[in-house]
């Protein structure tokens, strides 16, 4: 597959719904149609429903005038600007924000039910609020969290303490006071609590039974890597179907690798784990106050190779100050940058290839169904 996006043909999927009566098909179709009136983007929207197999398929797109209007190449990370909105400050426009980038999305979110894709919105809305509010330490060897509500287990990971709230635990962890009293995660496991958190307000709304259970199993073992994201992500897009390289969704967690062979190789470096904020803005958990842009993530990503050096140990290390020192003099040379930008602007390559590829991830992922009679999170164990 070609690093070039120019030779990917891409089409608008949007947001689809696969129910089994009429009666399921008017409702859907009544909530979608004020929902999205209350937004102005009704007109905006086409809406096409297909039967077959004794179900209704209701699918909802943007309309393609609009989308190369707002997102020319399916670039959301522009969407602020040219629909004139401000997701930070509005909570409103940041729902613009997430619906306008879903329903351009060119792998189609699904859903059982309208009521899911209003708790799939909510979620984003409280990742990328909570993304904005992280700040923690980095560190891959050491992880600390606060005693009065997390404990550790050397086979089970951080455990809740018993009978407290998780949710009231996974802030208290993550969103401190200041910089200084952050607790010390690694950047993976940082956007595991960032999710988590999101998915735990939703169910403390729709679903406190499931809630109870989440609890109770954090107790016993922290559910996290390869398991957090079987049991409570969705992933979309793959390396011979992958979406458009500027396409993000609020509240979307994302991957930047490091395409350089020799700094990967230091632990923490591999690539990097970020959430979408909207606004072309993606988190930065070590300094909460200076998210990266897309671009920005490109450049620091990219003076990774500068700043790997072996130590005294005979281990390569990573010095920081080193790479932000040449991201910033890379972000002063219009020349230089571009030629970053260029190299990096391009879908990685395979796992364990080194060649043409870039940083930028062919998928993205976002939470599972939360609702009591829909919902996908097995958490039993």
């Amino acid at each position: 597959m070609t690093a070039n996006q120019t030779n990917i043909h891409f089409e608008s999927r949007g947001i689809e719904f696969v129910v089994k009566t009429t009666e399921e098909l008017s409702a859907l179709q009544t909530s979608m149609q004020r929902h999205l009136e209350a937004l102005q983007l009704w007109q905006h929207v086409d809406a096409v429903i297909l039967s077959g197999n004794g179900t209704y398929q209701c699918a909802y797109k943007l309309k393609e005038s609009a989308r190369e209007q707002w997102a020319p190449a399916w670039d959301t990370t522009r969407l602020y600007s040219t629909m004139g909105i401000d997701g930070q400050k509005n909570t409103e426009d940041l729902e613009k924000e997430i619906l306008v980038a879903m329903l351009m999305a060119t792998i189609p979110f699904t859903f059982p039910s309208f009521d899911e894709l209003v708790s799939a919105i909510r979620i984003r809305h409280y990742v990328v609020n909570a993304g904005f509010k992280a700040a923690l330490n980095f560190d891959t060897e050491a992880a600390e969290r606060p005693t009065d509500y997390w404990h550790y287990d050397e086979e089970e990971g951080f455990l809740l303490n018993k009978g407290q709230s998780i949710i009231d635990g996974l802030i208290k962890a993550t969103q401190p006071p200041s910089a200084k009293e952050a607790y010390s995660f690694s950047c993976y496991r940082a956007t595991e609590y960032v999710i988590l958190l999101s998915i735990a307000q939703e169910l403390k709304n729709v679903n406190p039974d499931l809630l109870k259970k989440l609890e109770l199993r954090s107790e016993r073992s922290a559910i996290r890597s390869g398991e957090f994201h079987e049991i409570f992500l969705k992933e979309y897009g793959t390396l011979d179907h992958p979406f458009p390289m500027k396409y993000y969704v609020p509240g979307d967690r994302v991957w930047f690798r490091n395409p350089d062979d020799r700094s990967s190789d230091i632990s923490g470096y591999e690539g990097s784990w970020v959430i979408y904020l909207g606004h072309n803005l993606f988190t930065n958990f070590w300094k909460r106050d200076q998210p990266f842009s897309l671009e920005a993530k490109c450049v620091e990503v990219y003076h990774w190779r500068d700043g790997a050096f072996v130590g005294d140990d005979g281990e390569l290390h990573m010095n920081e100050e080193i790479v932000e020192s040449c991201v910033k003099q890379s972000l002063a040379d219009p020349s230089k940058y571009q030629m970053i930008i260029d190299r990096m602007m391009c879908y990685r390559d395979p796992q364990g290839v080194y060649k043409d590829g870039g940083c930028i991830d062919a998928s993205r992922e976002s939470p599972r169904y939360v609702r009591p009679s829909t919902s996908d999170l097995n958490f039993s164990n």
